[in-house]
């Protein structure tokens, strides 16, 4: 009866640990592994096995900004089975990760402020057990990196990143979160715009490119939030020409107050912009996040598995 009861509480009970099969991926792909659960000391009825998607990031609302942890996604991958004594099992999984899933590697270097992993749930029998937490990267898709290499090209510097706990205006969207990639603006821009926000938002079918310019205010004008929006598919945004598209808008923001509107993405104002150009050759983007020149303050991202653990490891105790 003792031994029942400290099962109850974990002690003695299965251990579960989750292998992936490749913890690097990208936004809407299929993340496959295997959840290894061996026996404790006696049999126990396993209600369900869980994974569930974690971001760990610096969450801002309204005025306030503070770390928390973020459920983004869970699957069951199994439920309601016996589990005897000291037996082993496998359970393979492959589970698709939603397309709006943030990013937080770029060319191999993981960026500061955004932490992924997948936390396996073991449910018996009047408890649960957290399990193990596993490393996830996320890197951009190609049509993502197509519009980072325009910033690169443009001179914009990479500041941080973070999740808002938010919905954006005019975008169908799925998570209740989405990510801003910040930057200081290209020199000839400073005098005027403080800093320049990116936010993807992906589908299958193509991605919503939002930009968000903080102006800065002046003598005889107010500082003021000016936002964009483009739209394309996949295809067209790997051949757009996202230099001169970025270039338009920084002018018309800097210039003539914008095109788009102010107030918050939430209840703003957003133009949407159609069609685009002939290719070019950008920028590597780990150079367009100022990797180069030491701005992004992460490691490779194959040194950083152990650091997502430690970075998650106050959630567990």
């Amino acid at each position: 009866m003792f031994k029942k009861m400290l099962r109850a509480f974990g002690i003695g009970g299965p251990t579960v640990d989750t292998v992936l099969t490749e913890p690097h991926v990208f936004p809407g792909a299929t993340l496959a592994g295997e959840v290894r659960i061996t026996g404790g000391d006696g049999e126990v009825d396993i209600e369900r096995v869980t994974l569930r998607f974690e971001a760990k990031a610096e969450l801002e609302r309204g005025d306030e900004q503070h770390d928390a942890t973020v459920e983004f996604l869970h699957v069951v991958v199994a439920e309601s089975f016996r589990f005897e004594a000291e037996e082993h099992k496998v359970i393979p999984f492959a589970v698709p990760i939603p397309w709006e899933t943030p990013i937080n590697v770029v060319d191999g270097q993981q960026l500061p402020g955004v932490l992924l992993g997948v936390r396996t749930e073991l449910a018996v029998a009047r408890g649960v057990d957290k399990g193990d937490l596993d490393g996830l990267f996320v890197a951009p898709l190609p049509s993502q990196s197509r519009v980072l290499d325009a910033f690169g090209a443009l001179g914009f510097q990479f500041k941080s990143t973070d999740l808002e706990i938010a919905q954006l205006y005019g975008v169908d969207q799925q998570l209740p979160m989405f990510q801003e990639i910040e930057f200081f603006p290209p020199p000839q821009y400073q005098e005027r715009i403080n800093e320049v926000e990116l936010t993807f938002v992906a589908d299958p079918e193509g991605v919503h490119v939002v930009l968000e310019a903080d102006k800065r205010g002046g003598l005889f004008r107010s500082g003021q939030d000016e936002f964009g929006r483009f739209r394309r598919t996949h295809a067209e945004a790997e051949q757009a020409d996202w230099t001169s598209d970025l270039t338009r808008w920084l002018d018309e923001v800097a210039q003539r107050g914008g095109l788009f509107g102010g107030g918050h993405p939430e209840h703003g104002h957003h133009e949407e912009h159609h069609g685009g150009g002939p290719g070019w050759g950008g920028v590597a983007a780990g150079a367009a996040l100022g990797v180069g020149a030491g701005l992004v303050g992460g490691v490779v991202a194959g040194e950083v598995i152990d650091e997502v653990g430690d970075f998650f490891e106050g959630e567990e105790d």
